[in-house]
C-alpha cells in the first residue's frame, strides 16, 4: 500500500448536500478491518482517512477519493479481495429479489425495471426469472448494456450511495433514467440514533469497503428533496424515492388521517416474511 494513491488532509470543506462547512470528525486506516471479512486481514496501510461531518444535516463524507479515477478504485477497493469485504452480498442479493418480487408481483408485466449499480447482474438475473423486464447498469462493470435513451418504471440501487463521492450526481443519472411516474427503491445505512458516540468507530464507515458517504436520515431527505422528490424507510436500510405514487406502488403507502397525506406502510402492515427478508438485506451490526 506505499503507492496508494491518498493525500487526506484534516480540512473543513464544503458539505456534499446542503453546502455548509463541514469540519473533520476524524480519522481511520484505509486498512481498518472487520472481523466478518473472510480470510482477510489486511495489516494497517499507514494512510489515514480523514471524514468530515456536516453540522446542519449530520453528512459524513470524506473526500481522499474525489479525484480518483476508475482504474483507482479498481485497482485498490473493487479489487481480488473485495468479495471477501463484502460477505453476505449473495445472499443480500437473494432477499432482495424476494422483496421487489413480492411488492411488485401483480404489475410485473407492466413494469420496465433497472438495476442501477448492478455489479455483474446477478440481482437482474434472478428477478428476470421471477418474469420482470430487468436490465442492468454498473459504471465498475466493463459489460453494461448502453441505457442511453432508455428510461424505467422502477430502479432499484442496493448498496451504491455510500460508495458514491458525489451523491448529487448519482441520484441526478437515476433520476434521468427514471419515468416521470417512476420510482427508486435503494438501499444504504443510515446512522444509528447513538452515532455521535460511535463516530468513526461505527463498522459502516470504511473506507477499505468504499463507504466513503455515510448519511444521516436528515442529510438522506435533504439530498433527494434537493431534486424535487420525497422519500420514505422501510427501515434504517431500505428506502424508496418518489415525485408522486404512481399506481404501481400506491399498495406500499397508506393514508394518515391526521396529516392528510401518504405514507409508506409499516412493518405491521407488511407480510411477515417480508418483514424477515427486509431485516435480512442487510444485518447491521
Amino acid at each position: 500500500m506505499k503507492n496508494l494513491p491518498i493525500n487526506s488532509l484534516p480540512l473543513e470543506v464544503n458539505c456534499k448536500i446542503c453546502g455548509e462547512i463541514s469540519p473533520t470528525l476524524g480519522s481511520i486506516d484505509f486498512n481498518r478491518s472487520r472481523k466478518e471479512w473472510l480470510n482477510y486481514a489486511p495489516s494497517p496501510s499507514k494512510k489515514m482517512v480523514f471524514y468530515n461531518q456536516c453540522p446542519s444535516c449530520g453528512f459524513v463524507f470524506t473526500i481522499a477519493f474525489d479525484n480518483w479515477q476508475h482504474h483507482d478504485f479498481t485497482k485498490y477497493i473493487y479489487n481480488e479481495f473485495y468479495n471477501c469485504i463484502d460477505a453476505g452480498a449473495s445472499e443480500r442479493e437473494v432477499n432482495n429479489t424476494v422483496v421487489i418480487a413480492d411488492f411488485f408481483q401483480k404489475s410485473k408485466n407492466l413494469l420496465k425495471v433497472l438495476d442501477y449499480g448492478g455489479g455483474n447482474g446477478g440481482f437482474s438475473r434472478a428477478l428476470t426469472q421471477k418474469g420482470f423486464h430487468v436490465e442492468s447498469f454498473d459504471p465498475f462493470v466493463g459489460t453494461n448494456k448502453s441505457i442511453n435513451g432508455h428510461h424505467y418504471d422502477l430502479i432499484t440501487s442496493y448498496e451504491v450511495l455510500e460508495h458514491t463521492t458525489n451523491p448529487q450526481s448519482t441520484i441526478n443519472e437515476m433520476i434521468s433514467l427514471l419515468k416521470e411516474s417512476g420510482v427508486v427503491i435503494f438501499s444504504t445505512l443510515v446512522q444509528p440514533n447513538d452515532f455521535e458516540e460511535r463516530g468513526l468507530f461505527w463498522w459502516y464507515v470504511s473506507p477499505r469497503s468504499g463507504h466513503v458517504s455515510i448519511y444521516s436520515k436528515k442529510s438522506l431527505i435533504a439530498l433527494w428533496r434537493s431534486a424535487g422528490f420525497n422519500v420514505s424507510s422501510f427501515n434504517d436500510n431500505l428506502h424508496i424515492a418518489y415525485k408522486e405514487i404512481p399506481k404501481f406502488s400506491s399498495h406500499l403507502f397508506t393514508m394518515d388521517e391526521k396529516k392528510n397525506s401518504q405514507i409508506l406502510i409499516t412493518k405491521r402492515s407488511l407480510p411477515n416474511r417480508i418483514i424477515r427478508k427486509i431485516k435480512r438485506i442487510f444485518k447491521a451490526n
